[in-house]
């Protein structure tokens, strides 16, 4: 089975790439999503081996920290059925979910943000979900091309 390739966002203040690689075994749960797009592409699409560009959004700079790797199959979130949780849903129901979640694990913290100018700056990205105008996802696809090209660049950042 092929690769994928996905950005995920996060605010650094709620969890950056650094809390990833402070994390016990460097991986976290991703859950609390909300999105029905976003759940769709974790349930349906995601699966353990593929790559992850890990976005700090609401940043400054805004950008590609590091890298990450999906390391489990999508399963229920077990925050939608947590009353304590803010991402609790009443209606959640454990037999047959609605939301689900992966485990994330970090692979790589870069030395400096790559910032979204620097992305957009790229005529090389053209067509990246992150760049369309109007996308706020916080799980999407990523082209292997526009993944490698994240992560040359990211070099180049010093």
């Amino acid at each position: 089975m092929a690769i994928g390739y996905w950005l995920l966002k996060s605010e650094p203040d709620v969890f950056s790439i650094g809390d990833l690689e402070q994390a016990a075994g460097r991986t976290t749960d991703w859950g609390g999503v909300r999105n029905y797009q976003a759940r769709n592409f974790i349930r349906d699409q995601m699966k353990p081996g593929d790559k992850v560009l890990y976005y700090h959004s609401n940043a400054k700079p805004s950008g590609v920290a590091g890298l990450a790797e999906i390391t489990s199959a999508a399963y229920a979130d077990a925050t939608a059925s947590d009353p304590q949780s803010p991402y609790y849903d009443p209606d959640a129901n454990k037999s047959e979910p609605t939301w689900y979640a992966i485990d994330v694990t970090w692979m790589k913290t870069f030395p400096a943000v790559l910032p979204l100018e620097r992305l957009k700056a790229d005529p090389k990205l053209t067509g990246m979900e992150l760049l369309r105008k109007g996308s706020r996802l916080s799980v999407q696809p990523v082209s292997k091309a526009h993944y490698e090209r994240v992560v040359k660049l990211a070099a180049e950042v010093v």
